[in-house]
This record gives C-alpha cells, sequence and structure tokens, in this order.
C-alpha cells in the first residue's frame, strides 16, 4: 500500500540506530480531550483521504474505554469525546467494563478491532466495523485470561491468525506468544506456541504481541514488547522478528538487540514508568518507510521511524536461532 501524506521524519547524520523517535515526541500528551486524562496504547490505519485510529483513554475514574481518532497527517489528532458503541447480533448495545490495548487492522474490506476487555477475567475483545460510527460484536477469541491479540491483515491457506499472549489475572509476571487460527473468527484452534522470553536482559520475564504485522519478501515483520524486571519494577522494550509468510508459526529471524527501549523522559517519567508499548505500525511499501506507534510510560503516544531494509538488515545480522 502506496500512503498519502505519510508521516516520517528523515534519521539524523551519523545516527545508526535501526529504530529512531520523531523529534516531536509525544504526539499524544496529557488531557487530549474533555474527561480523558491519558491516551496511549493505541492503533491507526490509513482511512480515505487520511488515517483513523482506535485509542486507549482513561478517563478521569480512571477506568479505559476506547474512542476513534481522525487525522490528515497521522500526527496531529481529533477524537470523539464518547467512546465507541457496540451492538450485538440483536442490535442491542453491548455494555463493557473496560476496553484498552486495541489493535486495529483491515481484512478483505472491514475493519477489525482486537483490546483487552473482561469477561470473567482479562481477555480479547473482537469487533468489527465498517465506517467507525457503528461496532458489531464478534463472540470473544478466547476464555480469560488472555492478553495482547493481534490478527493478521489476510487470511492464510483461508483461515484468520491470531498472536495472542495467554496471562492471569493481574500483572502477569509470565507470557509467551501463541498462534491460533479460525475460518470465521468465531471458533479458534490450532493453538501453537511462537515464541516466548529468554535468557536476554531486555526480554526475561515476557513478552507479547505489538502491531499487526507487516507482509514482506522476507516474511512476516512483527514489532513485540519484552519485559524485564529491576528494582524499580518492570521494564518494556520494543524488539522484532521475521515469521514466515505461508507458516507465520516458523520463526525465522529473532533479533537479540530490543531496537528501543526507554531512555527519554517521556518514556521513563509517567502513570507507569519505563515503558515502550507497541501496538501499531504503518509501512508504505513505495518508499519502504515503516511508522511505528508506541505507548510511553502509560501516558503518552510517542512515534518512531524505520525503513524496511535497515530493520530487516539489523534482525537477520543480530538474530541467533537458540534464542527462538
Amino acid at each position: 500500500m502506496n500512503i498519502k501524506n505519510f508521516p516520517w521524519e528523515d534519521r539524523k547524520e551519523n545516527d545508526t540506530s535501526p529504530v529512531w523517535r520523531y523529534s516531536k515526541n509525544p504526539i499524544i500528551g496529557r488531557y487530549p480531550v474533555k474527561n480523558i486524562a491519558r491516551i496511549f496504547n493505541s492503533a491507526v490505519l490509513p482511512y480515505h483521504d487520511g488515517f483513523v485510529g482506535i485509542f486507549r483513554a482513561e478517563q478521569h475514574d480512571g477506568v479505559p474505554f476506547l474512542h476513534v481518532g481522525y487525522s490528515k497527517d497521522a500526527i496531529h489528532w481529533d477524537f470523539e469525546e464518547s467512546k465507541i458503541k457496540v451492538y450485538d447480533d440483536n442490535n442491542q448495545l453491548v455494555e463493557y467494563r473496560y476496553m484498552y490495548d486495541p489493535r486495529l487492522v483491515e481484512i478483505e474490506g472491514t475493519y477489525y478491532a482486537i483490546f483487552c476487555t473482561d469477561n470473567h477475567g482479562a481477555t480479547l475483545g473482537l469487533v468489527s466495523t465498517k465506517d467507525f460510527k457503528t461496532f458489531k460484536k464478534i463472540p470473544d477469541p478466547f476464555l480469560p485470561f488472555n492478553r495482547n491479540g493481534v490478527l493478521f491483515p489476510r487470511k492464510i491457506n483461508g483461515k484468520y491468525i491470531m498472536m495472542s499472549r495467554p496471562s492471569d489475572s493481574g500483572h502477569t509476571p509470565f507470557g509467551d506468544i501463541f498462534l491460533s487460527e479460525s475460518k470465521d473468527l468465531m471458533y479458534w484452534g490450532n493453538h501453537r506456541w511462537l515464541m516466548g522470553k529468554n535468557h536476554l536482559w531486555w526480554q526475561n520475564i515476557k513478552i507479547g504481541g505489538g502491531s499487526i504485522p507487516i507482509e514482506t519478501k522476507e516474511g512476516w515483520l512483527i514489532f513485540y514488547h519484552g519485559v524485564t524486571g529491576t528494582a524499580n519494577g518492570f521494564v518494556y522494550s520494543m524488539g522484532a522478528a521475521i515469521l514466515d509468510l505461508e507458516d507465520p508459526s516458523i520463526v525465522k529471524y529473532r533479533c537479540n538487540n530490543y531496537l528501543l527501549t526507554p531512555s527519554e523522559p517521556y518514556e521513563e517519567m509517567g502513570f507507569v514508568p519505563n515503558v515502550i508499548f507497541p501496538c501499531s505500525a504503518l509501512f508504505d511499501e513505495k518508499t519502504g518507510r515503516i511508522a511505528i506507534y508506541y505507548g510511553a510510560a502509560d501516558s503518552y503516544i510517542g512515534l518512531a521511524f524505520t525503513k524496511l531494509d535497515i530493520v530487516t538488515d539489523y534482525i537477520k545480522t543480530h538474530a541467533e536461532k537458540w534464542n527462538i
């Protein structure tokens, strides 16, 4: 896809980083709209002549819900003041206790949002929309406890594919990424382990899926988060891997090094300090440019950039098969 008005900033001269931050980060700060204290961990896509997003918005009572936002340049956003409305098959309004950490994908002309919600415990919710005005509920893919649901942007061998991270009822001190598949988005099976934590410092406690996979000649490029523990609590960093195109349960390359780790004030200080949490990435095929959106310290949204050849070469150069 070639994207008009793609958000971009060139890497600074003499900078060899595989991923670089936008110089005007964060792009969304505190109190961005009426009755909303913080927006972070959100997902965006091209839409008509601009961009649309589903945003995690923390209300003043501390409960998160999802709001729609629109932008012409994918940097400056206007948000709907009301949370999204979801209806069931009987056109009855569905009431959620909370909704957070959405991922957003278009498959065959329909937009799907996957997010964390409650069903007698934290689990994944799934809704569809055509217009971002009305959302239709699809049955929850899995039982509690589960988080970090990420749908692939097309069917593979006629089936929808989803990454997820089975968890527990709290701030999970463990977690690996699994793959599941479905013919109809209602019944999920063939659950397979994809990859897990390892001995490397930045991802030695748990990992979780991040942005929607990007289809490339090398395979499916994924950005994900890895978590370690310190005397001051968890630290969330961003990593990357490349999966096989036709069988994404095969990890071709997984980068030993993180691509980003908290180092800027808006990443190190906030409601939850030391967090980089990727949820979305835009890819312009013509230029190879990639724009990555990430939650920063559970308080802001940051933007980072790379190019397909730069990040792919970096992953392959720093990959070891033993760490999958």
